[in-house]
């Protein structure tokens, strides 16, 4: 539930104002596509979030949430990795640790969850 939320709540504040966030990952380059890719990737946390919210409210099967998320995270983590010596330091280990987290966590509840 903790991650549900959390990932919600970042996504919103992506949505909303995602210069503050996307700047972090990818630097001052390209205000516009960072803006734009800040957007994109908040409401795919929403969407994401507040659906495993809705699952685990409501007693149905989260699996196929915590797969999206486990997928999300892993390909934030290796797009990350692929622009590594591109992104300010700061953000990129930032990135890094909390995609890469969640995906290993997401993946674990994956399999546990699968049926």
């Amino acid at each position: 539930m903790a991650n549900a939320v959390g990932r919600t709540v970042l996504g919103a504040a992506m949505v909303v104002a995602p210069g503050p966030v996307a700047r972090l990952w990818m630097g001052s380059r390209g205000s516009l596509e960072s803006k734009m890719l800040g957007r994109t990737h908040g409401i795919r946390d929403v969407a994401v979030g507040a659906g495993l919210v809705w699952a685990l409210e409501n007693g149905e099967s989260t699996h196929a949430w915590v797969t999206g998320a486990a997928i999300s995270d892993a390909v934030d983590a290796a797009v990350t990795l692929a622009y590594w010596g591109d992104l300010p330091r700061r953000g990129r280990v930032m990135v890094l640790a909390l995609a890469a987290s969640s995906a290993v966590q997401m993946g674990v509840l994956a399999a546990r969850t699968a049926r």
